[in-house]
């Protein structure tokens, strides 16, 4: 099988000839720059390593290393992934703990007496990453954050240009590759999580007392999303097989609203637009969502959900052979890999290849699983560790 055709078994719960692996498909299955550039040069490569989400800090991962790692997945990203800045005239730049890196033209942080280093637009700070940080945090508030009438809220629509971008890049990747593609395209603003950036207390109050401005403003934000799927599908064609959305709906220990809730007030607004999809498309949705999901995952179900990720089988309930067991007739899970808080940055090789090897054959018997980092593999991840990762993925699924 080549890339393509392994994902697509796996994701129509069909048995791949290997597990398939995802490395640097998503901006939720990537590699912190500075880890990046170590494993490189472990790895010998010393081309120059491009940052192209500098809100994370994301390096691009290039085709040698995806080579090296088995991987069988890659993007198609907005020409700006982060804070409106056009990845292009890429640029010298270098990070805190001195490694060399390459950054778009556009990105001009501003340095504090602190050392902190902002981001400004319209000479308004929007994001803020602290003196030896790793990635920024986001100063900017949603609509919801700021309680906006919504006849206020007016995020843009996709625009001809942006919907040329996709067809061109989509055509290339399937023309020139042989991977599946995976493309973020999820409502204007993430429907639970987003619209709290900037004051989540306040919008939790707002999502639990006022009914009718929530349904309002969900309401006009899922007529916007349907109206860009529908460009983005026409620009695409048949090339993506699996559309993303985000929305974090987890915590460690249980999600950040009960099942009622979530059914009431979020649900009927994901459910609408994934209908749109599946109606109108082939493509498979993936959600990524971190945390203790066991108790809304039968919604997800019925929401129109294909796919699961990251799949923190650390949280509460969030055990792969039971997740496995009880749900994997009806979603294909995708990450999982181990403990990215503990076990990959911490832990030996041992530990690694143990609990790797443990997942992997939890999840993948029967098709239904891509291997993927339970989200961004971070600053100061033993490389040793991160080789260990997905040479055992490889050698067991």
């Amino acid at each position: 099988m080549n890339s393509r055709q392994r994902v697509l078994s796996a994701i129509n719960h069909q048995q791949p000839d290997r597990v398939p692996i995802d490395l640097g498909g998503t901006r939720q299955s990537g590699i912190a720059a500075s880890t990046y550039h170590a494993l490189k040069q472990r790895l010998g490569i010393n081309t120059p390593t491009q940052i192209f989400d500098c809100y994370q800090m994301l390096a691009e991962v290039e085709r040698p290393v995806m080579e090296r790692f088995g991987a069988d997945i890659i993007g198609l990203n907005r020409p700006q992934v982060a804070f409106g800045i056009d990845n292009s005239d890429w640029k010298p730049w270098t990070l805190f703990d001195g490694t060399p890196v390459e950054v778009p033209g556009g990105f001009h942080p501003v340095t504090e007496p602190s050392g902190d280093l902002v981001l400004m637009r319209d000479k308004a700070p929007i994001a803020r990453m602290p003196k030896n940080g790793f990635y920024f945090d986001r100063l900017e508030k949603y609509p919801g954050a700021a309680h906006l009438p919504v006849a206020e809220v007016n995020p843009p629509l996709m625009s001809s240009e942006l919907a040329e971008h996709y067809r061109c890049h989509a055509e290339a990747l399937w023309q020139n590759t042989d991977f599946a593609i995976v493309a973020p395209m999820g409502p204007p603003y993430e429907l639970f999580f987003g619209l709290g950036t900037g004051d989540f207390s306040a919008w939790m109050m707002t999502l639990a007392t006022e009914p009718d401005y929530v349904d309002e403003l969900l309401g006009k934000l899922t007529d916007l999303w349907i109206t860009n799927l529908s460009r983005f599908a026409d620009a695409v064609q048949d090339r993506v097989p699996i559309l993303q959305i985000c929305d974090d709906f987890g915590m460690q220990h249980a999600p950040f609203l009960s099942p009622k809730m979530f059914r009431e007030r979020i649900m009927p607004f994901y459910q609408r637009g994934i209908r749109w999809i599946h109606e109108n498309t082939e493509m498979k949705v993936l959600l990524h969502s971190d945390g203790a999901l066991r108790t809304l995952i039968p919604s997800l179900i019925e929401m129109g959900v294909d796919i699961l990720n990251p799949v923190q089988t650390s949280a509460d309930g969030m055990d792969g052979a039971e997740l496995k067991a009880e749900f994997g007739s009806q979603l294909v899970f995708w990450g999982g890999s181990l403990d990215c808080q503990h076990t990959l940055p911490f832990g030996t090789i041992d530990e690694v290849v143990a609990e790797v090897t443990k997942h992997v054959s939890a999840f993948a018997a029967g098709g239904g699983y891509v291997f993927a980092p339970v989200h961004n593999i971070q600053a100061s991840v033993p490389i040793e560790n991160m080789i260990a990762m997905y040479d055992t993925a490889i050698a067991v699924g």
